[in-house]
Order: structure tokens, then C-alpha cells, then sequence
């Protein structure tokens, strides 16, 4: 799921999917509460901030480096946080540049993919 509008429930989802195992199933093998998850996929729920919490759901959907990495950053995109990676004081400092830039300006699709490709050669 490469996806990069994915929020965290959808990623939840999917990869439950791939195991082949249905949610009320899920549940009932890592007990947990069926309901609280469904509202979880389905983004009518935050994502957890509790690490612990985050690392276990990981460990249920048997997720690689890479894909718990995205998890992590989906959760804190959830809840409105800046992901870890981009928290330390340098970035944090040139984020408000880069927010008025994006707000100011008339920002296609084409155009944000392209600056991500920029951002992403830097």
C-alpha cells in the first residue's frame, strides 16, 4: 500500500486483509475489542500515541521495518503530530517556511508531486 493520502486505519485494514483473516477474527486472536478496532479502520477513531500500543498492533499485522516505520508516521499524521524524524530543532525550524509556501500558493497535484521529487533529491 503505497498510497500517499493512506491514513492509518486504511493501512490497518489492508494489512489485516493480507493475512487473510477477517476483523472479528483479528480480535479474538490478539484480544482486542472488535468494535474499537472497526471504528480504528474505518477512521472514526485516532490512532493510538501510546508506542506500546502501536508496536503490539505492528507485531499483530506482522509488519516489516519499513512498514511499522510508516505505521508510526500514519499515527502520528492521525494525531496531528509531526512524525518523529522530523522533530529534530534544524527541520522543525525551516517547517513554518515551507507551510506558508504550500498555503500561499496554487499547488496542483502535478505541481506537489513534483516537489516532493525535488525535496526527495535534496
Amino acid at each position: 500500500m503505497k498510497g500517499e493520502n493512506t491514513t492509518f486505519g486504511q493501512y490497518f485494514k489492508q494489512k489485516r486483509i493480507d493475512q487473510r483473516i477477517t476483523l472479528r477474527e483479528f480480535c479474538r486472536k490478539h484480544n482486542l475489542d472488535h468494535g474499537n478496532i472497526s471504528k480504528l479502520e474505518r477512521d472514526r477513531m485516532s490512532p493510538p500515541q501510546n508506542d506500546e500500543i502501536i508496536e503490539k498492533y505492528a507485531e499483530y499485522l506482522q509488519l516489516s521495518e519499513n512498514e511499522f516505520e510508516q505505521f508510526k508516521e500514519l499515527a502520528a499524521m492521525g494525531n496531528k503530530q509531526i512524525p518523529e524524524y522530523l522533530s529534530d530543532e534544524e527541520t522543525l525550524a525551516k517547517l513554518p517556511v515551507l507551510f506558508r509556501a504550500l498555503k500561499d500558493s496554487d499547488l496542483t497535484e502535478d505541481k506537489l508531486q513534483q516537489l516532493v521529487e525535488l525535496i526527495r533529491k535534496s
